[in-house]
């Protein structure tokens, strides 16, 4: 499905670039709800979510959506 890949992709990269997932929920301008729910697939983030997600994490959105 769609939703586990982005959720999937998301927690990887930001596993990887070291950041806990309250402050990344932050940084982006979500709950910590929310973004939990991003990354395990319950919920598909919006395009202006997934540009502020690649923005923090220094990634293009085209790597974070896997194409």
């Amino acid at each position: 499905m769609e939703e586990e890949r982005y959720g999937r992709r998301i927690r990887a990269f930001r596993k990887l670039k070291r950041i806990q997932q309250v402050e990344f929920a932050k940084r982006i301008g979500v709950s910590t709800t929310l973004l939990g729910r991003m990354e395990r697939g319950e919920k598909i983030p919006t395009a202006e979510q997934l540009q502020k997600i690649a923005d923090e994490l220094h990634i293009d959105v085209q790597e974070l959506i896997g194409e």
